[in-house]
């Protein structure tokens, strides 16, 4: 069942990572569209200010998951490497539950305003292109409950030994 857990973690931040990564190249595209049509046409592409803005949210939380299930959030490998074994076990279970803690308060907080905006359609903006702001707070739903999930799955994994092959 572990395994199972890992494995469906795993899989599922690798594409939320490819599809953030995707995303940016678009909006990279969008926005050198939008400085070619201001400089050489005199008309920029109405909008991208609020896409950008909204979009830079999704994609850091769109990161997340595999940022965690990567180590690649901020840690101190330098001092765990010069532990004693029980020792790296305490810090490191520490550290997941601090941050399980974290992303989960993240969570709680993000349900209500996530549900209004759906319910009430909010959008962002005040020029030429209003944005919804519902995918912005689902996605930070999304982000967290991953975050919480892949800090347990690391936990399980650096902590109480269970190998991803088991």
């Amino acid at each position: 069942m572990i395994r199972y857990i890992i494995r469906f973690s795993d899989q599922l931040s690798k594409f939320l990572m490819i599809l953030a990564a995707v995303w940016a190249m678009g909006l990279s595209v969008l926005i050198v569209a939008d400085i070619i049509g201001n400089n050489l046409y005199g008309h920029a592409i109405p909008g991208v200010r609020e896409i950008v803005i909204s979009s830079i949210v999704m994609i850091v939380y769109l990161q997340l998951g595999y940022a965690i299930r990567s180590h690649s959030m901020l840690r101190a490998d330098t001092l765990l490497l010069v532990m004693p074994v029980m020792m790296r076990r305490i810090v490191l279970a520490a550290g997941y539950a601090l941050g399980a803690v974290f992303f989960f308060m993240i969570l709680q907080g993000t349900i209500g305003p996530a549900v209004y905006a759906w319910t009430t359609s909010e959008f962002w903006g005040e020029g030429a292109l209003r944005v919804p702001v519902w995918p912005t707070r689902f996605m930070i739903l999304v982000g967290s409950a991953l975050a919480v999930v892949n800090y347990v799955v690391a936990a399980l994994i650096d902590v109480f030994g269970f190998g991803e092959g088991e």
